[in-house]
């Protein structure tokens, strides 16, 4: 499985109608959650979270907020952003255009929010153009955990995030069944990381 851990400038340059990352200046770091709410991920994800008095953005899954909305009320409740992450997980490269935009669509009807996140990163430009007309704003990241990677060891997830991460980075990870066992030790040594080195959690929408 090839995918790059840290976004190279010249790509964050060239597809600059992306956000890729937030200004620096405030010491602050974005940690985002792809394709909960989760029935076990996303609560230990939040009170981790609350531990260190973090705030973080979950990219949802649209059926995954109609399975789960206890717990999608709980992440709003606690302060923390959401996005859009389509209803079924679409990749953009795989679908038609009409599908791809009509499952945003009904993603938005129970995620109600500017940011989007396109699967796997995989969205067309056409794609890409017709969302901003509605609204959305783009997101991308900075650094890609690899959590999700089974071949992957928790140390070098864990280094993926430590050795890679700056002011204003957008920071990938997933409260997700597969990536479960990763960020029970990665998250906490990541936020206890940071938080000793003078850095604080924001969502997007701060």
């Amino acid at each position: 499985m090839f995918y790059l851990v840290k976004t190279p400038t010249f790509i964050t340059s060239w597809l600059k109608n992306y956000t890729w990352k937030k200004p620096a200046g405030e010491k602050k770091l974005y940690l985002t959650f792809d394709d909960g709410p989760h029935p076990e991920a996303t609560p230990f994800v939040l009170d981790t979270l609350k531990q260190f008095n973090a705030k973080a953005t979950f990219f949802c899954i649209g059926k995954n907020v109609v399975a789960h909305p206890d717990i999608y009320r709980r992440i709003l409740d606690e302060g923390h952003a959401v996005g859009n992450h389509t209803y079924h997980h679409k990749n953009g490269w795989k679908v038609k255009d009409e599908e791809y935009l009509e499952d945003v669509q009904l993603a938005a009807e129970v995620i109600h929010s500017k940011w989007f996140r396109p699967p796997y990163g995989r969205i067309t430009p056409f794609q890409a153009a017709q969302l901003r007309r509605r609204g959305f704003e783009i997101v991308l990241w900075t650094v890609l955990s690899g959590d999700f990677d089974p071949k992957l060891t928790t140390e070098k997830c864990l280094e993926n995030v430590l050795l890679n991460s700056g002011d204003g980075s957008v920071i990938v990870f997933h409260d997700s069944q597969k990536s479960f066992n990763h960020i029970q030790t990665v998250l906490p040594a990541v936020l206890k990381h940071f938080k000793n080195d003078g850095f604080n959690f924001a969502s997007l929408n701060d």
